[in-house]
């Protein structure tokens, strides 16, 4: 399957690394935006809970790393969600968050795939 292949799906939830991106949380996010933008340019519709959270947490005083508040509306996210396209960002893979969505994806029967940010391409 291709990048562009995965329009099929609708909506993707797009998995990115945030509490240990080694350039801090607002580089993720800034991250997670502009690679959301360049899919979304291809005609690849993606949900990234960075992108919507982050700021939420930053400007409405709520603790970014407390899972109790984020996991659960992560899960209702993903159920709505068709499919995962994990992004191989750095850190990608010692991500808790993102062994968490992958984890729920699997479970869902669902789609997983991988995506190589720089290159724009499937792994």
């Amino acid at each position: 399957m291709t990048l562009d292949e995965l329009r099929i799906y609708g909506l993707l939830y797009l998995a990115t690394p945030y509490s240990k991106y080694p350039q801090g949380l607002e580089v993720a996010f800034r991250h997670a935006a502009a690679l959301s933008a360049r899919l979304l340019l291809r005609g690849v519709k993606v949900y990234s809970p960075i992108v919507s959270t982050h700021p939420i947490a930053i400007h409405g005083g709520i603790d970014p790393f407390d899972h109790s508040i984020w996991l659960p509306l992560d899960a209702l996210m993903m159920q709505r969600c068709n499919a995962l396209l994990v992004a191989h960002m750095e850190t990608w893979e010692i991500s808790y968050g993102i062994g968490e969505e992958i984890r729920f994806f699997a479970a869902a029967n669902k789609p997983a795939y991988h995506l190589d940010p720089k290159l724009m391409e499937l792994v």
